[in-house]
Formats: C-alpha cells, sequence, structure tokens
C-alpha cells in the first residue's frame, strides 16, 4: 500500500491555482526512471496545472528506457535514475547538446517486510545476510546487470565483502518498483530498494542504510532529447530544475545532488 504525500496536497493546493494557459498548450512526453513514478507525476499535475500542457510518462528501468529512445521512441525529455545510461545516450548524440543537469540524489536502503517486525541492523562488513534470508530466502534487487538500483546495491555489496555470500541468493527483478513489490507481498525476506521507495511503502520497512562510501554516488541525470526539442519540453525540464521543482522531489524523500 502506498502512503499518502501530505506534501503533494500542501503543492496542489498551492500551485493549482488558475491561470493565464498559453493559446494552444503544447503535450509533451517524458521517460522516466521507475523510481520517479510518484513524484514525476506530482511534479507533472503541477506543471499542467500552471501551463495547460499534458505530461504524459512512461515509466520503466532506466536501461529499457533508454534501448528504447535508441529505437527511436517518441518522447521529449529522459530522466534515468543513473548516469550511465544518459551517457549512453549521449554518446550516440541522441540527448540535447547542454541540457544534461544531474539535480537530486537518492540513498539505498535494505528493507524487509513490515509484518515481520525485524529489528535494524548495521550494514557493513560483521553482516550476516545469509542468516537473515535464513534457509530459502532470497535477497530482491533490480537485475544488477542493467537496473541501476542493482547495479548500485551490487556495488556496495562488493564493497563491503557480502557478495559471494548472498550472488547465488538473489531474486532479480527488472526495476527498483518490482524489487519493493516482491517484498511487500511477502514473497522475499530481504530487499535493497531505494530509501524513496521505501518511504512511500507501507507494506515494508528499512532495517537498514547501505553507506553511500560503498557505491557511486546515486544520482538523477535528467536531459532533452534530440528529436524531441520544444517549448513545453523546456519549460518543463526548467521547471524541474527550479526551485519548485526540487521542493517537490525533497518532499517525497529526495535530496539535492552535490554539485561539482
Amino acid at each position: 500500500m502506498r502512503k499518502p504525500c501530505l506534501a503533494l496536497a500542501v503543492i496542489l493546493a498551492g500551485l493549482l491555482t488558475p491561470g493565464v494557459h498559453p493559446a494552444k498548450a503544447e503535450d509533451l512526453t517524458v521517460f522516466a526512471a521507475a523510481s520517479l513514478t510518484d513524484v514525476m507525476t506530482a511534479a507533472g499535475e503541477v506543471f499542467r496545472g500552471k501551463t495547460g500542457s499534458e505530461v504524459r510518462f512512461s515509466f520503466a528501468s532506466s536501461s529499457t528506457l533508454a534501448r528504447q529512445i535508441e529505437a527511436g521512441a517518441p518522447a521529449q525529455i529522459f530522466a534515468s535514475a543513473n548516469e550511465s545510461w544518459m551517457d549512453y545516450l549521449e554518446e550516440r548524440q541522441l540527448i540535447l547538446a547542454g541540457s544534461r543537469e544531474s539535480p537530486i540524489a537518492n540513498r539505498l536502503v535494505l528493507i524487509a517486510p513490515a509484518s515481520s517486525a525485524r529489528g535494524s541492523v548495521g550494514v557493513d562488513v560483521n553482516l550476516d545476510l545469509p542468516a537473515l534470508l535464513g534457509e530459502g530466502g532470497r535477497l530482491v534487487l533490480g537485475d544488477p546487470e542493467h537496473v541501476p538500483a542493482g547495479i548500485y546495491a551490487k556495488q556496495a555489496l562488493k564493497s563491503l565483502g557480502l557478495w559471494a555470500g548472498v550472488e547465488d541468493r538473489l531474486a532479480r527483478t527488472d526495476t527498483a518498483r518490482a524489487a519493493l513489490a516482491l517484498v511487500e507481498s511477502g514473497e522475499a525476506p530481504l530487499g535493497i530498494v531505494y530509501a524513496t521507495d521505501a518511504k512511500i511503502s507501507e507494506g515494508v520497512e528499512a532495517v537498514g542504510t547501505i553507506p553511500a562510501s560503498a557505491h557511486t554516488p546515486i544520482t538523477y541525470p535528467f536531459a532533452l532529447l534530440a528529436e524531441g526539442d520544444g517549448e513545453a519540453a523546456r519549460a518543463f525540464l526548467a521547471y524541474l530544475l527550479g526551485e519548485e521543482g526540487i521542493s517537490i522531489f525533497e518532499s517525497f524523500g529526495f535530496s539535492r545532488a552535490e554539485q561539482e
């Protein structure tokens, strides 16, 4: 079950006020990582209320979306859950030069079903993950071969010396949200997901925080796509990167990315 977001209610109440819309509002399509589902939907509603432009979203793993864009799928903006898949498109000259920004960051947490009433654990080199999983239990995470959340999780587990003990006990999913769902349903005793995903679920509890030093910083790059540039796309990206947009991300648990 998803938790209602009080911050969203405040935002909508304050921002969805009658205003002057363009004579002909321009609609746009945004491809965004699955972990951005709730916050991007909220931001899109606010933007529609302010401009009249309808924002359509396609949410999936960043890897899936990047390959769809490469194959010619029509979209104006891409929001990735890691830098690598944005690099993938940039190397192929599929994003608009100069439009790429990484405004927000996230953390990883170890989760368990809320019904398990499992106590908190320290996620470090001394953690006995196989024992916590129990007989036959599996650790759920996004597929570390291509899903950003799983890639980060694998980096962390290897850095902490825990990977070898669980490598053959993984339940790999196609998105970070799918990993959350498996633990919510009680089909797995433990999972590693984004802190923001754990925050919106009443079906799981975060029992440990993955040290940020154990993996590459989790930042979300946004960019205009080279074949989808337009006034509405530029306006929506500017909105997401502006103070008002960032405040919406923060209300859902994301943090501001450190700027170099």
